[in-house]
């Protein structure tokens, strides 16, 4: 009898033991339902699709975005931010995360490049980078990949913004409020504004042209779901999403 009772209370033990570990296992898989993703803000409108499609080919998972300057993504991460992938409008903003241990092996998953965005209409008859002396016209900060593509495909013809803005968004954004006659902004911003603006392309902008990488981050609060994040975007479907809305295969 008292042989019987101990394998007893031993059993019971064990399926305690177990119970706890299944809860624990449950509880980190349960955490592991959301993936962060930084991404360079010319990746909002594509991102956010590819966001839903992933989240419909995974059931239960959430991304989450936090849409920016690719430069104040890369300082972000480098001071700690907690994100599980990060995807940079240029290469130079990724190479300072992964220098500083924080990703490796990035890949380029698209590339993008300038145009002139006017007001729908064209109304001063833009054709070209000559066309704008005269004009107020706006670019992004040189800090940020789209102000350093600007500042390459202006080169030495003396045209100068008369505004710098953090990102894209919020230099497409002067002109769309009739702050400015032009902006230079990525074909894809354009795109995306069709309705209130038109895009001029110019030969200059093919010697700008970006990189895209990205990368699961090494410190990723989910690394599993920031690898098949990284994956999918490099994967048909997601560069078809990309490709609609005007970036270029790499």
């Amino acid at each position: 009898m008292r042989a019987r009772a101990t394998l007893a209370a031993t059993a019971a033990l064990a399926l305690a033991s177990l119970a706890a570990c299944g809860s624990g296992d449950e509880a980190e898989a349960g955490s592991d339902g959301t993936v962060t993703v930084f991404a360079a803000a010319s990746l909002t409108e594509a991102f956010t699709e590819i966001g839903d499609r992933f989240e419909a080919e995974h059931d239960g998972v959430t991304v989450e975005f936090n849409f920016a300057g690719s430069s104040d993504l890369a300082a972000q991460i480098t001071e700690g931010a907690p994100a599980d992938v990060f995807a940079s409008a240029d290469e130079s903003n990724m190479d300072k995360v992964v220098e500083a241990g924080a990703a490796a092996d990035p890949d380029t998953f698209a590339l993008n490049q300038l145009v002139i965005a006017v007001p729908e209409g064209n109304p001063d008859g833009v054709t070209g980078l000559a066309d704008l002396a005269g004009l107020d016209f706006a670019a992004c900060a040189e800090e940020v990949p789209c102000g350093s593509a600007a500042q390459t495909a202006l080169g030495d013809t003396g045209l100068t913004p008369v505004t710098y803005e953090a990102d894209v968004k919020s230099t497409l954004q002067k002109l769309t409020l009739g702050e400015v006659d032009a902006a230079l902004v990525y074909r894809t911003d354009a795109i995306a504004a069709e309705d209130e603006v038109d895009a001029v392309e110019f030969p200059e902008s093919a010697g700008a042209v970006n990189a895209y990488p990205i990368a699961a981050l090494t410190d990723a609060p989910s690394p599993d779901l920031a690898a098949e994040f990284a994956a999918y975007v490099l994967a048909d479907d997601a560069q078809a999403v990309l490709q609609a809305a005007g970036f270029q295969h790499p």
